[in-house]
C-alpha cells in the first residue's frame, strides 16, 4: 500500500511531543493529588491510547485526485467533500489527497494516467471522455437539456449509469456526475444576440469532436485546446473568446480579457468523478460501494453549492464590466446546430431515450 509520508512525519512529531510532555509539566505534577506511580500509569495509558488513535491513519492508503482548476472552483468543493466522506466511512483507511491547478496534467493526460494506473482519481469535465468512450459524446450534443432538473433526471438515472459503465472498457471507472454547469459564450469583440453574430470569431473550445462540429455549424472558427493554454491565449488575444459556465468565468476573472457574455446555455457540462478501473476493481465490494455513494453525495453537494453561488457570480461579472446578454435568440442557435444531430446519428438512440425521460418529468 502507498502510505502518506507527511502523515508519518506527523506521527513522529507527535511521538516526540509526547516525550517532551512526559519530561515537563512539573507544575501540574506538584498540584496532582495522585501518587507518582498512579500518575505514571495514567500517562502510559494516555500514550497507548494516542498510539492506537494514530495507528489507523498511519496505515491509510493514500490516493491522489487531480483537477485542472484552482482552489476556488466548484471541483475543489466536490473533491474536498468526497475526500471527507471516504475518510469518514472507511474509518481513515483511505485518504484522498487533492492536486488542483493541473499539477498532475491536463484532463486528457490525467485520464490516460488513470488508464495506466499511475494516477488514482480525477474530476474531469465531460469533453475529453469522447476519446475514451464514443457513447459519452451524446452528453455534448448542443442544447440537449433545457435546465438542470432535466440533466439530473437523466444523469442520476439508468442512462447516466449506463454511459459511465461504457468507460470501463478503457480502464476508467466513472463514479458520479458532479457539475461544471451550462456553458455560455464569452468574447472580446462584440455582443452576441443571434447565431449569425458569431460568424468568424475564433473561440477556444474543449478538445472534443462534437464541440468542434457544433461551433463550426455556428460559423465559429473553433480552436480546441487545453484550459491552461486557453488562459494564455485569451490574455494575449490570440483567440477572441471561449465558452464555459458562469462559475468558471467568475473564478478565473475572465472579465480581464473578455467583455461580452451570452447566456446561450449551449451545453450542460458534467464533471465526472473518475477512478482508475484497476484500482476500483481491487477494492472489496463494501469499499467500492462507499466510494460510489460518497461520490454521488459529493456531486449533489457540489451542485447545490454551484446553484447558491451562481447569481452572486453573475452580478460580480457585471460589476467588473462584463456586458451580459441574458436572453439571446436561442431558436437561431438551435436551428444552426441541427445538422450536428444528423452528423452524429450514432447518438440517435440515446437522444431518443433522453427525450423520453425529459417528457416523463
Amino acid at each position: 500500500m502507498k502510505r502518506s509520508v507527511r502523515f508519518a512525519a506527523f506521527v513522529l512529531s507527535a511521538a516526540m511531543l509526547l516525550g517532551l510532555a512526559g519530561c515537563g509539566g512539573s507544575d501540574d505534577a506538584a498540584q496532582s493529588q495522585e501518587t507518582p506511580a498512579a500518575e505514571a500509569e495514567e500517562e502510559a495509558g494516555d500514550a497507548d491510547a494516542k498510539e492506537e488513535e494514530d495507528a489507523a491513519p498511519a496505515d491509510s492508503t493514500v490516493l491522489q485526485l487531480g483537477t485542472t482548476v484552482n482552489e476556488q472552483d466548484s471541483f475543489q468543493v466536490a473533491a474536498e467533500k468526497f475526500a471527507e466522506l471516504v475518510s469518514e466511512r472507511t474509518n481513515g483507511a483511505y485518504t484522498i489527497e487533492i492536486y488542483p491547478n493541473g499539477t498532475l496534467g491536463g484532463e486528457r493526460d490525467m485520464l490516460e494516467s488513470m488508464q495506466l494506473g499511475t494516477l488514482d482519481m480525477g474530476i474531469i469535465t465531460s469533453g475529453p471522455f469522447i476519446n475514451f468512450s464514443d457513447a459519452m459524446g451524446v452528453l455534448d450534443m448542443p442544447y440537449l437539456f433545457a435546465n438542470n432538473e432535466q440533466a439530473y433526471a437523466v444523469l442520476d438515472g439508468e442512462i447516466g449509469r449506463e454511459l459511465l459503465d461504457t468507460l470501463e472498457d478503457s480502464g476508467l471507472k466513472g463514479l458520479a456526475y458532479a457539475e461544471r454547469g451550462f456553458r455560455n459564450l464569452t468574447n472580446s469583440k462584440k455582443p452576441i444576440q443571434t447565431a449569425a453574430d458569431l460568424e468568424g470569431l475564433k473561440i477556444r473550445i474543449m478538445e472534443n469532436d462534437v464541440y468542434t462540429a457544433s461551433f463550426e455549424a455556428l460559423g465559429v472558427n473553433p480552436d480546441p485546446m487545453a484550459w491552461a493554454d486557453a488562459l494564455t491565449a485569451l490574455q494575449q488575444g490570440t483567440v477572441d473568446g471561449q465558452e464555459n459556465p458562469i462559475n468558471v468565468i467568475y473564478s478565473y476573472s475572465l472579465w480581464e480579457s473578455q467583455k461580452y457574455v451570452t447566456l446561450d446555455r449551449h451545453s450542460y457540462s458534467t464533471a465526472i468523478i473518475t477512478m482508475s478501473a484497476d484500482l476500483f476493481n481491487s477494492l472489496d465490494a463494501e469499499t467500492q460501494q462507499i466510494f460510489l455513494d460518497a461520490a454521488q453525495e459529493a456531486a449533489e453537494y457540489e451542485r447545490a453549492w454551484v446553484a447558491e453561488q451562481e447569481s452572486e457570480q453573475l452580478q460580480a461579472m457585471k460589476d467588473n464590466g462584463m456586458e451580459v446578454i441574458e436572453d439571446p435568440d436561442l431558436d437561431s442557435f438551435k436551428e444552426a446546430v441541427q445538422p450536428v444531430y444528423d452528423q452524429y446519428s450514432q447518438y440517435a438512440d440515446y437522444v431518443s431515450k433522453i427525450q423520453e425521460v425529459i417528457a416523463g418529468m
